[in-house]
């Protein structure tokens, strides 16, 4: 299964965490300036690729927007104590145990190399041993000696995760899948797009801030004030040892996922049944997603917006979510890159009223 395995880990390993998405947003605009009419950013740094629809005679002009988070779950310097030690506060969701033996990178006046460190084992009491670890248990050791470490990082300064993208059979581990994944879904549909027709404007829109509370994605979407809606990011991927079958939410190598719903969005019922309908006639395996904790662009996409917009989310089955080694199947991936694509080229050929 062929998908662009380089630019999909040079996007992965492009700091960025909520807040802070510089590079990856410098990333993202190469890779689609030459690929759309035009390229916008607003005030908070969403990134808008913007490709103008050709509507039938007599046809409304209608906008699109798709949803795709560059950030990623990062942390953010909190204090430097006298010895050099950094404590530090989270940028997104985090199961304090995946700290663990970690590297990140401190992005200060250059990147400084930090491992995520704790109280040894060894000297911990046995009611300390057995107790669920904090966030506030761990702190970061760069080896460096105190007055280097404060020339060269600042309270405020942003930390990502450190880890190398590799591929594992037909599978993809990195950091970050979440959502980089949807990064590189964005760019390869407005790529596929680029000679293609589209009935309606298409805004492709490179957010910021998901992780802490879907912040760019209801700025934009208050912005354009779009009439359809797709969010694009990953889900979990339960199929793993002591699961029941009625937990895994989705499977890797089943196809791409259509959400019905999650924490954040019930989507439309016009828009699951134009998705599931488009993946049949293109012959795009799809699996149904309904997630019952956490939330995505959707939500932002389907109400910040007058009378709201009929949305919907495609999804990537991923396993081991908010850690380092997210891991995702090409073939879903390639999945939801056609499905994206056949929804943009197609949208004007449902009957989107009410029934």
């Amino acid at each position: 299964m062929s998908i662009n395995t380089k630019l999909l880990a040079k996007i992965c390993k492009t700091p960025g965490a909520p807040g802070f998405e510089q590079k990856v947003r410098e990333l993202v605009i190469k890779e689609v300036k030459d690929l759309v009419d035009e390229v916008e950013l607003d005030n908070m740094g969403n990134v808008y690729a913007i490709k103008r629809g050709t509507p039938k005679k007599g046809q409304e002009m209608k906008r699109v927007m798709i949803g795709a988070h560059m950030d990623e779950i990062g942390f953010i310097v909190t204090h430097i104590d006298s010895n050099g030690f950094i404590r530090f506060h989270t940028l997104g969701g985090f199961d304090p145990k995946t700290l663990t033996a970690q590297r990140v990178l401190i992005h200060g006046k250059k990147d400084v190399v930090g491992v995520m460190a704790s109280k040894p084992i060894h000297v911990m009491t046995p009611a300390e041993r057995n107790k669920v670890a904090k966030i506030s248990d761990y702190f970061i050791d760069t080896g460096l000696p105190a007055e280097e470490v404060n020339k060269l990082i600042k309270v405020g300064d942003p930390i990502t995760r450190e880890r190398e993208f590799i591929e594992m059979g037909d599978c993809v581990n990195s950091k970050s899948l979440d959502n980089r994944l949807a990064v590189f879904m964005l760019i390869e549909t407005l790529r596929k797009l680029k000679s293609k027709k589209v009935p309606y404007d298409v805004y492709g829109v490179f957010t910021v801030q998901e992780e802490v509370g879907i912040r760019g994605a209801n700025v934009a979407s208050l912005n354009i004030q779009p009439d359809f809606g797709f969010g694009l990011d990953t889900t979990i991927a339960f199929d793993l040892p002591g699961a029941a079958e009625h937990e895994k939410i989705t499977r890797l190598n089943e196809g791409t996922a259509i959400k019905i719903m999650d924490a954040g969005t019930i989507c439309d019922y016009r828009m699951v049944d134009f998705m599931k309908q488009t993946a049949d006639k293109k012959k795009i395996k799809w699996q149904p997603e309904i997630l019952t904790a956490g939330g995505t662009d959707t939500s932002g996409i389907q109400r910040m917006t007058d009378g709201g917009s009929i949305a919907g989310a495609i999804s990537i089955p991923t396993r081991h979510l908010h850690q380092v080694i997210e891991m995702a199947h090409k073939k879903d991936i390639k999945g939801g890159i056609d499905l994206l694509t056949a929804c943009l080229t197609d949208l004007d050929k449902y009957d989107w009223s009410f029934k």
